[in-house]
């Protein structure tokens, strides 16, 4: 309980991350860690803990696909057209909320989403399955890029 309290709360969890969109500026990684890696990384610890494995090794992969999965959602927010998706799209533009988009262009968001996942896969400790679970994760990496951009992180 305590790992999913801190996950969500203050100084670095989702509420913490959530009340930086309304800050002027805001460090777009610690941002992005706080908002969607905290809680990201809070599932990795809590599953390895009840596995039975030490759960701090596993701190990482949560970071880096919370991290991961804010950057492709900050793309589908950029390039997505209305009814692509469930969601409102150019919300953080209009919000003027933090983005990798807007921080890096698309070009570089991508860029950092592969980085980002290339971490996560190999922050992944020796275990059984740890070769299938780097597979899913390149997986999810291409699935998650926008559809118009598909060709760009194939």
């Amino acid at each position: 309980m305590l790992t999913v309290g801190q996950a969500v709360g203050m100084p670095n969890g989702i509420v913490a991350g959530q009340a930086w969109e309304s800050e002027p500026q805001a460090d777009l990684a610690a941002y992005q860690r706080a908002k969607t890696g905290a809680l990201f990384a809070a599932a990795t610890i809590a599953g390895a803990a009840a596995a039975g494995a030490d759960p701090q090794p596993w701190r990482g992969l949560g970071e880096a696909l919370g991290h991961a999965y804010q950057v492709a959602d900050d793309l589908l927010d950029a390039v997505a057209k209305p009814g692509d998706t469930d969601k409102p799209v150019g919300r953080d533009a209009a919000l003027d909320r933090p983005s990798a988009v807007r921080s890096y262009g698309v070009q570089g968001a991508l860029g950092l989403l592969e980085s980002l996942a290339k971490a996560a896969a190999d922050s992944i400790p020796d275990c059984p399955g740890a070769a299938p679970l780097r597979s899913l994760i390149a997986q999810e990496a291409r699935r998650l890029v926008p559809a118009g951009l598909s060709h760009v992180a194939a």
